[in-house]
């Protein structure tokens, strides 16, 4: 395929629904690159997603996979590259996370979490990863944690292990992929309060707020701005970027 005659192609999994990727999806589309839209469940908001991405001129396809399952992953690559003839970006915004007192979390709380946010993305990352090592002119992969996992807070013990894992997993593909094309970069962000739900209790939401240095909420441009960061910057891999507006190194309750 000519590259210069197509636009760069990005799939962004999770990015059906207007949650984070679909943020994401929006500034890869801005840049001009063409959409593979993951989606699990929510097929009729993928198909919204994309009509809404078409119509602003952008080429941009749905497609459905639960990310925990290595087969439909597999069929899932396949698919977009059937349909676009090659990936250049892939950003994994697929997550689940739900509060759950520790007394009450199960074994099997902890294995959803690990298939749906670990292994959903090491799987994407595996298939598209060895398919960007093919490309000549490689790929960015970006992968998604979650800057409290330094300081995790409570009632959430069966999420934050699933998401510790992701740094690990970024740097371990990086080397992998990065040592059979060194064009494939892996890079990991960790958002802080960007997209605080709804239903929060106000005073929740200003105690987040306040906990950060900037004083303010984030937004999910913030993340999708460290997305095309990473991939404007191909000195960069295996590298984590806090987007947490200062809340990693700071500890309002503190004294020093």
């Amino acid at each position: 395929m000519n590259r210069s005659s197509t636009p760069p192609v990005a799939l962004v999994t999770g990015s059906g629904k207007r949650r984070v990727g679909w943020h994401i999806a929006q500034a890869l589309a801005r840049r001009g690159y063409a959409l593979a839209i993951h989606y699990h469940t929510s097929a009729e908001d993928a198909a919204e997603t994309v009509a809404d991405f078409r119509r602003h001129g952008t080429d941009a396809e749905a497609f459905g996979a639960d990310l925990t399952d290595e087969q439909a992953v597999e069929r899932l690559v396949q698919d977009v590259l059937t349909r676009f003839g090659r990936i250049d970006v892939l950003v994994n915004a697929a997550a689940i996370w739900k509060p759950k007192p520790l007394e009450d979390v199960t074994a099997s709380d902890v294995r959803r979490n690990f298939e749906a946010n670990t292994l959903g993305t090491f799987l994407c990352c595996q298939r598209v990863g060895l398919a960007m090592v093919g490309q000549e002119t490689g790929g960015s992969i970006v992968t998604i944690g979650d800057w409290a996992t330094v300081r995790p807070y409570k009632d959430y013990a069966a999420y934050f292990p699933s998401k510790g894992a992701i740094p690990a997993l970024t740097r371990t593909l990086a080397v992998e992929l990065g040592t059979r094309n060194p064009n494939v970069r892996v890079n990991c962000i960790l958002p802080g309060p960007v997209m605080l739900p709804p239903e929060l209790p106000e005073a929740e939401r200003n105690a987040a707020i306040a906990a950060t240095l900037v004083k303010r909420e984030g937004s999910p441009d913030h993340v999708a701005l460290a997305v095309l960061h990473f991939i404007d910057n191909d000195f960069l891999t295996g590298a984590c970027l806090p987007v947490d507006g200062g809340r990693t190194i700071f500890a309002p309750d503190s004294n020093h």
